[in-house]
């Protein structure tokens, strides 16, 4: 951050662009951190994918965690999943899923109970990021925390105007939501070493995207230079900076 600025070192301009980081505007939120993408047996390594891109980043959100808990940021978590009866997910996204080497997809029984279904263990998030008591967790059935949710209105309540996301997958459920804040007026900042991606290819094409025409989706910044506030920033009054 710049010296006696609230702002973040970031690409392609330092964040937040109007210098309001403080614990009444900017929240953390955990995108989709949960077993059925992070874990073996769940959905995302039922479609072949390696995840070990995806289990490095967990000790650098647990950082992200435990710095914003003790500063009294907010903290937001999300999850992807359906209801039992699949009868909010569409046949064509039930099609898609099941596209792939396994044939298996949303719904199907996995090691971890049925691939991304409400309520069963693959569903939930892993226990090295699990939330806090009063940490509210948006359940979604889609990509994007904000369609079909209540995500917007929490937010707003509390006065919230700048994200801090992080998570997986880089170039699906954090860039989805990702753009939806940004089409509704938050500004915000993708921690590129706090999210990951099935390959790391579309991690970086993702990373791109954002910061093309002057940052149309937001920021992108290091873990690090978030954490590193200097004296007399109001971060660093709040306890972000050790």
């Amino acid at each position: 951050m710049q010296p006696g600025r609230s702002r973040v070192t970031a690409e392609p301009y330092l964040w937040p662009y109007d210098a309001s980081f403080d614990r009444s505007t900017t929240a953390l939120v955990v995108i989709d951190m949960q077993r059925d993408f992070c874990e073996e047996g769940g959905y995302l390594s039922s479609q072949g994918y390696d995840l070990s891109a995806i289990r490095s980043i967990i000790p650098k959100i647990q950082t992200l965690l435990s710095t914003f808990r003790q500063a009294g940021l907010p903290i937001f978590h999300t999850r992807e999943g359906h209801r039992p009866d699949l009868s909010d997910l569409s046949s064509r996204e039930l099609f898609r899923s099941r596209n792939n080497p396994s044939g298996r997809g949303i719904g199907d029984q996995g090691p971890l109970g049925r691939l991304l279904v409400r309520g069963e263990a693959g569903h939930d998030i892993v226990n090295e990021l699990y939330p806090l008591s009063g940490e509210p967790i948006i359940d979604k059935p889609g990509k994007g925390a904000y369609a079909n949710t209540d995500f917007d209105l929490l937010l707003r309540v509390k006065g919230i105007r700048n994200l801090v996301l992080c998570g997986v997958t880089t170039d699906v459920c954090v860039h989805t939501t990702m753009r939806e804040a940004n089409d509704r007026g938050y500004d915000c900042l993708l921690v590129e070493d706090c999210c990951a991606a099935s390959e790391k290819r579309l991690h970086d094409a993702a990373i791109e995207m954002v910061r093309t025409e002057g940052g149309v989706f937001g920021a992108t910044g290091k873990s690090e230079d978030l954490l590193s506030v200097s004296y007399g920033s109001l971060a660093f009054q709040f306890g972000i900076c050790r």
